[in-house]
């Protein structure tokens, strides 16, 4: 039979780590963390662990959108070795919008544009 502090040594050296990343980036600056991690470790806890928000304390991370490898996840998501978990900025400017405003200048510069053929 093992002592208590032979089973609690033997829980310890059980516990698996993985390697991840957290990346966050501001047009002035970006930062990437290397993290040590328990596997099962969700984006949340990693994003916590790696004390990035010292290094960005403007950063919301409740109201933040996340991802891995510029796919998006969810804050729960299980990370895998290897992982890089991305913070992202809200963006400025909706896409869509952006693209509705470009294509009617275009359609308005067509319309108003010369008839001459040259």
């Amino acid at each position: 039979m093992h002592s208590a502090r032979e089973q609690y040594r033997c829980t310890v050296s059980a516990v698996e780590t993985i390697n991840v990343e957290v990346a966050y980036a501001l047009p002035e600056k970006q930062v990437i963390l290397p993290v040590n991690v328990e596997r099962g470790t969700t984006i949340g806890g990693a994003i916590v662990q790696s004390g990035i928000m010292m290094e960005f304390p403007e950063l919301d991370i409740e109201h933040s959108d996340v991802g891995i490898f510029g796919k998006a996840a969810a804050m729960t998501t299980v990370l895998n070795d290897g992982d890089r978990v991305e913070i992202y900025r809200p963006l400025k400017a909706d896409p869509k919008e952006v693209r509705r405003k470009r294509a009617a200048e275009g359609k308005a510069t067509r319309k108003g544009g010369s008839t001459d053929k040259g």
